[in-house]
């Protein structure tokens, strides 16, 4: 099989060592180095950063919280990532395949399998809904701009007064008719916006419990559908066509979100949003919740022991400069969340200068920002549904780069996990089976009381598991493992040592972090709720049946590995589950040096990627065949070389003479 082969530094390689397209053709690569970079950075930059990051900013000091939040990204974020990120290169498999580093601890993996699948499910509801929001923009007026539609209640004030008035594009004119809206809004004790009414009794129709499912939203359901198919048909040829992909998704949300911060910082009032966002109050900084806040922040951001990023990251070739990317992607990711705050609070300082409320009123997160309070904002804005468009978009696409990375973590895991060359070969059925489940059990989503369970799963579904499944990795890795020889396995991958700081990092600080976020979170624990509504406790009960779902994992699997571990005594077999699998390091034989290379053997190690060997015995097939057939030949001339020379001699030929007594 001939292959191109070329000299010098590509995706991150060793200088002088030669580069191949795809180094492991039976599992792929991604195309290029950037391929990956615009994936991670979709992966990681997901809703969070719009509708999470601004509100715990102004809540927690506003520019003082910028303190604390960095401190946490550099001696927590950026080490975890680059972890996660050598762990799944250097084995170039998912977040199940990486545990024959210690098979005891397998199930950390199946706990991420776990998470990613919660994730994935309420996830795409999500995004359905902004598509939903999308299509429903494509018109003159938006809906959800006056009062005077069937699903409004008494109770409902817009900004923009009755519905007789017409937005004609004209800023002037909203502003006159803006006059009679506000005094109407300060005259009410008790004021819900049309884009809430909206939100609540025409796009979702809320039931009144949480057990009340009532009937499926069928546009809803029908957007769920869509945003599914979509998902699946850039996942439909697995990295190889996500890769392309991510080129739109990845940057195009920074070009809206430029367009929108421009828009916003144009209008009047913005000035006061921004400073309410930005404005340092320094004694917040000796609060810990503060610091709690910041360090949650970081590591649910991040996406963090999702298993996302073992698994874009084992579509890496074997040298890729994973160290350079973790500090690329991790600090993009920060980056985009103070841009989005930007954005933001710009267009809420907008609005609370023609509402007369400070900012605080209007300032809210999660669904409550992106379907309730932006939306109404954007509703003052000439032209409105075309910046509802390009802002339902951007979410879109932003909701979109995340979902990409939770399928194909449980379609890599699955297929990873089974290996046969079938699976291989059809893991196009194995996403669209794992699409296809996830768009049913996203179906009691779209019903009336979906968004409870939605909400529920935010909540308990990737809370506390995560921060333990990401502090028992550590402790695998560093300690059971051992860091001198994980220490040794990153330097032979990139050629350099990690440096001083991380080793300290992953040794001590982040798991000292993630200790604290653990207790962090225990300590400010409260029941969910939803406006008014107060969670049942059967439903809390679900919730942390969730939150436990995962991490049971652990400890099942581990009793699971030793008891099957041969062995006398249970700390034999404990000895022999936590030593790692022969099959253990570098996917390819050509990258297993040093002491891996005595552990090679064509059982235990893909020493050439699949279709080479294949070519390669039928190359060998081939060749047999032919000195087969070339020694047949050889002989034929042999004896008839022989029998013309007996001839000559006068003994007998009974070809030549067949009566030789005449």
């Amino acid at each position: 099989m001939e292959e191109k082969q070329f000299a010098g530094i590509l995706n991150g390689a060793v200088p002088g060592e030669p580069v191949k397209k795809d180094e492991n053709s039976r599992r792929g690569n991604w195309g290029n180095q950037i391929e990956f970079v615009l994936t991670s950075v979709g992966y990681a930059v997901g809703l969070g950063n719009v509708w999470r990051f601004p509100y715990l900013c102004y809540r927690n000091g506003g520019g003082a919280f910028m303190l604390p939040y960095f401190i946490m990204l550099v001696f927590c974020g950026i080490p975890l990532f680059f972890l996660e990120l050598s762990f799944g290169q250097f084995a170039s498999l998912g977040c199940l395949g990486v545990w024959k580093i210690s098979p005891m601890f397998k199930g950390v993996g199946y706990g991420m399998m776990v998470v990613s699948t919660y994730i994935g499910i309420y996830y795409n509801v999500v995004i359905c809904i902004a598509f939903y929001y999308f299509f429903m923009s494509m018109t003159n007026l938006l809906p959800w701009t006056y009062c005077n539609n069937p699903w409004n209640t008494p109770d409902c004030s817009g900004v923009l007064g009755g519905g007789s008035y017409r937005f004609n594009g004209s800023l002037a004119n909203a502003t006159t008719s803006l006059v009679a809206g506000v005094s109407e809004v300060v005259n009410r004790t008790k004021r819900t916006s049309p884009s809430e009414e909206y939100w609540k009794h025409y796009v979702l129709n809320i039931s009144d419990d949480i057990g009340n499912f009532g009937e499926v939203r069928l546009p809803i359901l029908g957007c769920l559908a869509v945003s599914w198919f979509v998902v699946f048909l850039c996942l439909i040829r697995g990295v190889k066509s996500s890769g392309k992909v991510v080129y739109f998704t990845a940057t195009f949300p920074y070009l809206v979100l430029t367009i929108l911060f421009i828009r916003g910082i144009t209008l009047e009032g913005a000035v006061n949003g921004i400073k309410y966002y930005l404005t340092p109050q320094w004694h917040k900084v000796l609060d810990a919740k503060v610091w709690g806040d910041a360090a949650s922040q970081i590591f649910y951001s991040l996406g963090c022991a999702w298993g996302g990023l073992i698994t874009m990251a084992s579509y890496n070739k074997f040298h890729n400069n994973c160290f350079r990317d973790s500090i690329i992607i991790s600090i993009t990711n920060c980056a985009t969340s103070v841009y989005a705050g930007f954005v933001i609070f710009s267009i809420l300082g907008f609005m609370a200068h023609n509402l007369n409320v400070p900012v605080s009123d209007v300032a809210d997160h999660g669904p409550g920002l992106a379907f309730v309070a932006y939306p109404e904002a954007l509703t003052l804005l000439p032209i409105s549904p075309l910046w509802s468009l390009l802002f339902f978009f951007m979410l879109i696409l932003l909701g979109l780069g995340t979902q990409f990375c939770l399928l194909e973590t449980l379609v890599t895991a699955v297929v990873d996990e089974i290996g046969t060359d079938w699976i291989i070969r059809n893991k196009t059925i194995v996403t669209l089976s794992v699409a296809i489940v996830g768009f049913l059990l996203g179906v009691p989503l779209t019903t009336r009381a979906g968004i409870y369970w939605l909400l529920l799963m935010d909540n308990y579904a990737a809370s506390f598991s995560l921060v333990v499944i990401s502090c028992i990795m550590c402790i695998c890795v560093m300690y059971v493992y051992g860091h001198k020889k994980y220490f040794k396995d990153v330097e032979m991958m990139l050629g350099f040592p990690p440096p001083l700081f991380f080793k300290v990092c992953w040794r001590f600080i982040s798991p000292l972090i993630i200790s604290f976020i653990l207790i962090f979170t225990v300590i400010q624990y409260k029941p969910i709720t939803y406006n008014n509504y107060v969670y049942p406790g059967w439903s809390l009960a679900i919730g942390f049946c969730m939150a436990m779902s995962s991490v049971i994992c652990i400890p099942v699997y581990a009793l699971y590995k030793i008891s099957r571990s041969p062995g006398a005594t249970f700390r034999e077999r404990l000895k022999f589950a936590c030593r790692p699998h022969p099959s253990w390091g570098p996917a390819l034989q050509e990258h297993r040096i040093g002491r891996y290379a005595s552990l090679a053997s064509e059982d235990t190690v893909e020493s050439r990627p699949l279709r080479e060997k294949q070519e390669l015995k039928e190359e060998q097939k081939g060749e047999l065949k032919e000195e087969l057939k070339e020694d047949e030949e050889d002989k034929e001339r042999r004896d008839e070389i022989s029998l013309t020379i007996q001839g000559s001699n006068g003994s007998t030929n009974t070809q030549n003479n067949p009566n030789p007594s005449a």
